[in-house]
């Protein structure tokens, strides 16, 4: 199946042993010298209408994709990564 970013895009993920409903890839990493992609980029959520900030993005590798199907994506997340956001967070005022 050849698919374009904006069709991966409008597919669900979900983790395979969880069932969690993790988002939709909003971004993805390349090598440009290679010419590949490392892995997609789920961004994390907004707490409250952002005034809590947001939560931690989710990277994962290509290889953690099992599936893709024609609505959604599956993925093995135990191998994700997650990164923390530069945004202000509620827990920084209190140390």
């Amino acid at each position: 199946m050849i698919c374009s970013l904006e069709e991966i895009k409008k597919k669900e993920v979900i983790d395979v042993k969880t069932g969690e409903r993790l988002g939709y890839i909003d971004d993805v990493r390349m090598d440009t010298e290679k010419s590949e992609i490392l892995s997609v980029i789920i961004y994390g959520g907004y707490r409250f209408f952002g005034l809590f900030g947001k939560e931690d993005d989710v990277e994962l590798p290509c290889t953690s994709i099992k599936v893709i199907g024609s609505e959604t994506i599956l993925v093995d997340s135990s191998v994700a990564k997650c990164t923390k956001n530069k945004f202000w967070c509620f827990k920084s005022l209190f140390g």
